[in-house]
């Protein structure tokens, strides 16, 4: 060993002892010959001294710069009281050195790895161009090691509860996932193509028909979506899980006392808003949508939106009476104090609306001394006003927006004025966690690029609600799946479901989103297969890991928690990828560049 301890566990019990550290030079400092260096390892800081009475050692460490990697040998002493940094672990003591050796040296760097506020000003491009040199930074490496011990925790809670580790392909086939896949030409099969999964679900399925009643893995996966803040371009991690001979209820029960776990254990955050007998709070898709305006609704906060289409039924507001006519529907997002928001405030709010589809936003308040302040109100009778108050329960100093339009456009609309709201009036306490499962979601919908084709609303291989007879007799949008969303304070944090098990169902739900039993058969041949040797009822559900850990962290961004993330446009600009290849390699693939 080059070093007989790291740089961040000296403490004065090793006073006298001697010692070898090795690591880079965090910073240098020369006081009139007296050199102090702040040595850094992953562990921490720890500050090295050298004397003037070491001629010949100071002269060979007057040379030495930030970033180059050095050992040094030397006694542990501790520090005049005056210089005890109380901040640091290694704070009471100094390394005295008497011999050092230098391993490396570095160049002038693209950017300060001991300045904090300097480096949170540089591009990020620049400092994903040199990640090797970024990931330097303690903040990052706590991050990457946080990580771990968060995998190691989830791997232990399923190997304590008798599931099976099972790594999946990697190379698979095309399926319609609901995002774009990453092809892979093959070589030894012209014209074919593997995809790289965008999840493990074909195989877990055939896991369980296989007899591996309780599977799970941290697996890959790959789609190729557009990034946010909270999806990493190309690649993403996800606890992957699934059990045989269980319903959705078993599901939960596996899955939330682990979240629990994982938000005390990793995280700050005190959860709150539980249900009954301590367990996760449940609202169906369409209370969701309803009450928050969303699938993945921050209930954190109360703002809660409410429907009042009965008060207007007979109204003589043309703009209500027109959306009411049309089969629409008209809700009212309540909000206490609200009659303090400025004109432009208000403004911000109705544009927001009108960019979510909605012609705009009404307006009912009450001012402090309790009198009406509306938009329309003029156009409305007495029982409507006394309604409205009523069922808000509207107190002097609160406000109303009105929303009027088709169920969905209305609560997607209102549901981005919420959180726009919300963070306005700082309604948002990050020291919270609010866990809650989303269920009974819509099978399939209408498709948004084909007018008039059916879709799945979620993944086609949840089982419909009902069974063969739902599919037979209900109109495919009134029909529900037993799918269900956990969410975690407005984040999607995992998708699951009951499995559909058996090939007839399973054929006909395809059939209803067009696809015939040719295509099914060629998209999910092995799986269909396999239903007809014995399938075993199943259900299951992926946390995506890297988001969880984003979200209980309030971490700025996805991309920080991976060693070598893409940038915003899916690059890395480190390695150079994507890159063009040789000629030679694309005609072995029988490929030809046509770009």
């Amino acid at each position: 060993m080059l070093r007989s301890h790291n740089c961040g566990e000296l403490t004065t019990q090793h006073l006298g002892q001697e010692v070898e550290l090795a690591g880079w030079i965090h910073s240098y400092r020369n006081l009139g010959g007296l050199l102090f260096l702040d040595l850094r390892d992953r562990y921490g800081l720890t500050q090295l001294t050298i004397s003037p009475e070491s001629a010949e050692l100071l002269v060979q460490a007057s040379k030495l710069r930030q970033e180059w990697v050095i050992g040094v040998k030397g006694t542990v002493q501790a520090r005049p009281e005056t210089m005890v940094n109380k901040n640091m672990a290694t704070g009471a003591i100094e390394v005295a050195v008497t011999e050092l050796v230098i391993h490396s040296r570095a160049e002038e760097l693209p950017f300060p790895i001991a300045n904090e506020k300097i480096l949170a000003e540089t591009a990020e491009a620049l400092r994903l161009k040199y990640r090797f040199l970024d990931l330097r930074r303690p903040k990052l490496q706590e991050m990457l090691a946080k990580k771990a011990k968060f995998i190691q925790y989830i791997r232990q809670y399923f190997i304590e509860r008798d599931f099976v580790e099972i790594s999946t392909p990697i190379l698979a086939n095309s399926s319609p996932e609901g995002a774009r896949d990453f092809l892979i030409p093959s070589r030894l099969f012209p014209g074919k193509f593997y995809a790289l999964p965008q999840a493990p679900q074909q195989f877990k399925q055939l896991l369980m028909v296989a007899g591996m009643d309780r599977y799970f893995q941290v697996a890959p996966c790959f789609r190729d979506e557009d990034t946010r803040v909270d999806r990493h371009y190309g690649e993403f991690y996800q606890l992957d899980m699934e059990m045989s001979f269980v319903d959705q209820e078993d599901i939960f029960a596996v899955m939330e006392p682990l979240m629990v776990d994982l938000t005390e254990r990793f995280s700050e955050k005190k959860i709150i808003k539980m249900g009954s007998n301590n367990r996760f709070i449940r609202l169906s898709w369409r209370q969701a949508m309803t009450e928050y305006g969303s699938d993945k609704p921050d209930i954190r906060y109360e703002l809660k939106i409410k429907a009042l289409t009965e008060i207007f039924s007979r109204t003589s507001f043309s703009v209500f009476a027109e959306s009411l006519a049309s089969g629409g529907v008209i809700h009212a997002l309540k909000i206490e104090g609200g009659a303090k928001l400025t004109r432009k405030q208000l403004d911000v709010l109705i544009d927001l609306a009108k960019r979510r589809g909605l012609g705009g936003l009404a307006t009912f308040g009450l001012d402090t001394a309790g009198e009406i302040k509306s938009s329309f109100a003029k156009f409305l009778g007495d029982s409507e006003i006394s309604s409205i108050k009523h069922e808000l329960k509207l107190e002097p100093g609160d406000m109303a927006l009105f929303a009027s339009g088709d169920w969905l456009t209305v609560c997607k609309a209102l549901g981005a004025v919420r959180i726009a709201i919300a963070n306005e009036l700082n309604l948002i306490d990050n020291n919270l966690a609010a866990w809650l499962w989303i269920v009974d979601y819509p099978m399939f919908e209408d498709s948004e690029l084909e007018p008039g084709r059916i879709d799945f609303g979620h993944n086609p291989f949840s089982m419909p609600q009902g069974g063969m007879e739902a599919l037979e007799t209900q109109k495919p949008l009134e029909i529900l799946a037993y799918q269900y969303d956990l969410v975690l304070n407005g984040f999607e944090i995992s998708s699951g479901a009951v499995r559909n098990h058996n090939p007839e169902v399973m054929y006909k739900a395809f059939e209803i989103a067009g696809y015939g039993h040719e295509e099914v058969d060629r998209r999910f041949g092995a799986m269909i297969s396999a239903f007809k040797y014995g399938a075993p009822p199943h259900a299951g559900n992926a946390p995506g890991i890297d988001r969880l850990l984003m979200v209980l962290n309030d971490w700025d961004s996805i991309r920080d928690i991976y060693a070598f993330p893409k940038d915003g446009q899916g690059r890395d600009v480190m390695m150079d990828s994507p890159s063009e290849v040789d000629e030679k390699q694309l005609n072995e693939l029988k490929i030809k560049n046509v770009g």
